[in-house]
């Protein structure tokens, strides 16, 4: 494909932006799915008192312009060769604005704002919850579904979007919901918003919807029911789109030229990137946290372990889901121990975990912020356990990476046993996989071959790829899949068995340790 000029087809490319909790980048990609250009840009996450995190809605949107002409500047090339601008975006952070003048209220409330604590608690105990779970079990009970008694652990956290909101309607004045006069929106939809200039009533990323908001049913609507439960007025809310393809072109005077515009929210589009299109295709993203995610088909899955059913991708009438798992700590691990000067340069760590046998006895809990699937549990504590006068940093260092690796492990048999499917491949990707050790222990304990690509950002690639194949830039997804570069394939060194003897003392130990740091912060 390219654009006619002059009597002469210029070669074509797609730009994607990806916009992460601290920074935003873009690149230029070609028919090869190669970078032709980039630019990255830091955002400043404000702190306005103790638990509260926000994003400056107006420096997101200058930060997100420079880094676009940033990218096409970098590689060379005119804005108008480009065929079509992807977005991936972090989830579950929002804003509200005025209708019609594209004021925001107030500034994003991001993904890790605590300020809806007490919100969450008073709903979990409320009686109407207890209420809502009793009935879920009686039915559970007469009909043996699997889904009512997922239904009956459903509880509300400070990352979904639902509470967070239901305290800013309360709480900001300034928010003109009664004049019918506010938009809500994530990160993406206000993106949208002011690509567009406000020209139409914003539209909501179904690929997002579930992830993002527990109000948005796997229905694809918004649940009534629970917006009326809640207090939030269905006025505010975007339009749901039918597809995850075209949200409209950008107004020309952003970038001198319309560009079609796509989006899609950061996991699922890194599942996308991978080419996880089939049934029982695996991601394994490590970034500052682990998201594990499974195709699982156009079915949702039900999940009573705390995975997470979310919407991967809508194109046309097909509908993809995943079931996703999450370890909250992983690279926040490793950064803390730098920060503790156990090493200098991350590039040491592997050196430093394999000059020693083992870890001498010491387990690492990672959880920072609690931890998550299986165990769902907030109130767990980090810490070392058994310490000796003969421990050395290698051994801590070693503790750190197998932790990751433990994660890893207890996150994939959950998926295996809650959702039944046999695994067809596995792929990972994220900054913690460069780690060499981290992916051979993980792919012995999986007993998998794990797959690692040249190109870690992920998020990037799948909102480009899906943003290509919108316009046409690419055709189908087999020829997305002919695209994929592989730069390491890890394979299992023992048999599944040897390597489940080799580390089963150790597992159990790291499990104890797991036990004994769970419930630490929680009140009395």
């Amino acid at each position: 494909m390219g654009t006619l000029r002059n009597g002469f087809r210029k070669e074509t490319f797609v730009l994607s932006v990806d916009v992460g909790t601290t920074s935003i980048r873009c690149h230029v990609y070609d028919k090869a799915a190669k970078i032709r250009g980039s630019c990255a840009r830091k955002m400043t996450l404000m702190y306005p008192e103790p638990g509260r995190v926000e994003l400056d809605p107006e420096e997101l949107w200058r930060e997100f312009v420079v880094v676009v002409k940033g990218a096409v500047n970098d590689s060379g090339l005119q804005m108008s060769q480009m065929e079509a601008l992807g977005i991936s975006t972090q989830r579950a952070t929002f804003t509200n604005w005025n209708r019609k003048t594209g004021e925001p209220f107030h500034n994003f409330i991001s993904w890790q704002d605590l300020r809806a604590a007490d919100l969450v608690r008073s709903w979990n105990s409320s009686f109407t919850m207890g209420a809502v779970h009793s009935v879920m079990k009686l039915l559970h009970f007469l009909t043996r579904q699997k889904r009512f008694l997922a239904a009956s652990l459903v509880v509300f956290s400070t990352q979904h979007v639902s509470l967070r909101l239901a305290w800013m309607l309360h709480n900001c004045p300034q928010v003109a919901v009664r004049e019918g006069n506010c938009c809500f929106g994530t990160i993406d939809t206000w993106l949208l918003y002011k690509l567009t200039k406000g020209k139409n009533r914003p539209s909501y990323t179904v690929c997002d919807g579930v992830s993002n908001f527990l109000c948005f049913f796997l229905k694809m609507c918004w649940s009534g029911f629970l917006c009326s439960l809640l207090s939030l007025p269905l006025s505010i809310f975007p339009i749901v789109q039918n597809t995850c393809h075209n949200f409209g072109s950008s107004d020309v005077s952003i970038f001198g030229v319309p560009i079609p515009i796509m989006c899609m929210a950061d996991q699922q589009a890194a599942m996308f990137g991978e080419c996880c299109f089939d049934t029982g295709d695996v991601k394994i993203t490590m970034g500052t946290g682990t998201f594990m995610d499974i195709n699982t088909g156009n079915k949702p899955h039900t999940s009573i372990a705390g995975l997470y059913p979310l919407v991967g991708w809508k194109i046309g009438s097909e509908v993809v889901y995943v079931a996703e798992g999450n370890a909250a700590d992983t690279g926040t691990a490793i950064k803390w121990a730098q920060e503790l000067e156990l090493f200098s340069d991350v590039r040491e760590t592997e050196a430093m975990a394999t000059s020693v046998e083992d870890s001498d006895g010491v387990c690492f809990v990672p959880s920072f912020s609690g931890l998550q699937a299986p165990l769902n549990d907030p109130g767990a504590c980090a810490s070392f356990m058994g310490l000796k006068p003969s421990t050395n940093k290698n051994h801590l260092v070693r503790a750190i990476l197998e932790s990751v690796a433990f994660r890893n492990k207890q996150l994939y048999d959950t998926m295996l046993r809650e959702t039944c499917i046999p695994i067809t491949k596995i792929r990972a990707d994220g900054g913690v996989c460069t780690n060499d050790f981290i992916m051979q222990l993980t792919t012995n304990l999986l007993g998998q071959s794990i797959s690692r690509p040249t190109h870690f950002d992920m998020s990037s690639l799948g909102a480009a790829f899906v943003a290509g194949l919108g316009v046409g830039f690419w055709t189908c997804k087999d020829d997305l899949k002919k695209l994929q570069s592989t730069e390491c394939l890890f394979q299992p060194r023992f048999k599944t068995g040897s390597v489940k003897d080799q580390y089963k003392s150790i597992l159990q130990s790291w499990e104890k340790a797991l036990q004994r740091s769970m419930h630490w912060y929680n009140k009395s």
